[in-house]
């Protein structure tokens, strides 16, 4: 028997995380025809989560929406026209639900999982069988909960411009050590590249080490860091994962060899700052690209490549219940985490 009710959060206003409400009886939504119903296991947090809350997010919501666009967990139910899946198969849901392959457009925008349609946060969820993907077989439910945004976006980053895909022997420059960042590295030294990671503080430097980082530069201490990641290269970075926003963009045109590949794909250190233009781009010779984490074809090439060289995802070691929502926003917007911060769901 499918289960009639489920314990899940809602974003009702954006006055912070005391808009987060939690309902421990609400309805499950019919499975239709090309619907699974999925038991998710394990969610994961990202920033995007934490800001949309506080009315800060810049793509499009709902009112009353479940956030979380990550989670992992097992498929309980299919609709009768599903041919993707079977229950007992273990899925990872697709961030944006309708953003199969190519580029995004006008309506695959509008699929925003925890933002337009309800996400993750809940224990059981109906997804159109088109939004999940076969969770690799190497990982556990958190582990594989941590790859629909950061994972996605990382790769993006690296691969999503075929032409000038990351090639075996290129650098590659990563700022800080959220998920984005730490995939980026994990996913490029896979790849045979080279990577220069920032960071502010020696423990963290000696985490990114041991995790393959080539060269690691301290922000706090350098300035000039990109600068020096140029330096460090004798050409330049080829491509450069840039989440910090206006306050860290000069740095990343300073350290992009020319015909570099700067990928913006987050702004954690604020929007409060004067931000290069595009004369900069030309006078660097660099191509410059924003993107929304990626397709459902790049996910499963991602999550192959996961399983061919078994590959782990960074996991804080504290991992935080359901119920406690509003603690795990708290400990990640105080920046307490490293790597990805999980949410364990349902047992």
């Amino acid at each position: 028997m499918a289960p009639s009710t489920t314990k899940q959060w809602t974003v009702d206003g954006n006055t912070g995380f005391d808009a987060l409400n939690f309902n421990e009886n609400a309805p499950v939504p019919e499975v239709g025809d090309k619907d699974v119903l999925v038991k998710i296991h394990a969610a994961s947090l990202n920033y995007r989560d934490l800001i949309i809350p506080k009315g800060k997010y810049p793509f499009p919501m709902k009112d009353n929406i479940v956030p979380g666009s990550d989670g992992a967990g097992t498929v309980e139910k299919v609709g009768k026209q599903v041919t993707r899946f079977k229950p007992g198969d273990k899925v990872v849901t697709l961030f944006n639900q309708g953003h199969i392959a190519g580029s995004l457009n006008a309506q695959t925008i509008q699929t925003g999982l925890g933002g337009v349609i309800d996400g993750t946060l809940r224990e059981y969820g109906v997804f159109d069988e088109a939004g999940l993907i076969t969770m690799p077989q190497n990982l556990n439910f958190l582990e594989a909960s941590t790859l629909s945004c950061a994972a996605l976006t990382a790769w993006n980053a690296l691969y999503g411009l075929e032409s000038r895909a990351l090639k075996p022997g290129q650098t590659v420059l990563t700022q800080g050590t959220g998920g984005v960042s730490i995939f980026a590295l994990q996913f490029a030294k896979a790849a045979g590249a080279r990577v220069i990671a920032t960071t502010s503080s020696e423990k963290k430097a000696e985490i990114l080490k041991k995790l393959g980082a080539d060269h690691v530069i301290n922000y706090k201490e350098d300035q000039n860091w990109g600068e020096t990641a140029a330096k460090i290269t004798g050409t330049g970075v080829d491509h450069v994962v840039e989440v910090g926003g206006p306050k860290t963009m000069a740095q990343s045109i300073k350290a992009a060899a020319i015909d570099g590949v700067i990928s913006i794909i987050g702004f954690i250190g604020g929007t409060e700052k004067d931000q290069p233009t595009f004369l900069d781009c030309l006078s660097n010779i660099c191509t410059v690209r924003g993107l929304l984490v990626g397709s459902r074809l790049q996910m499963e090439d991602m999550c192959a490549a996961i399983e061919a060289n078994n590959l782990h995802p960074v996991v804080d070691e504290k991992v935080f219940e359901l119920k406690d929502l509003k603690e795990a926003y708290q400990y990640m917007w105080d920046q307490k985490h490293f790597g990805k911060l999980t949410i364990k769901v349902a047992s």
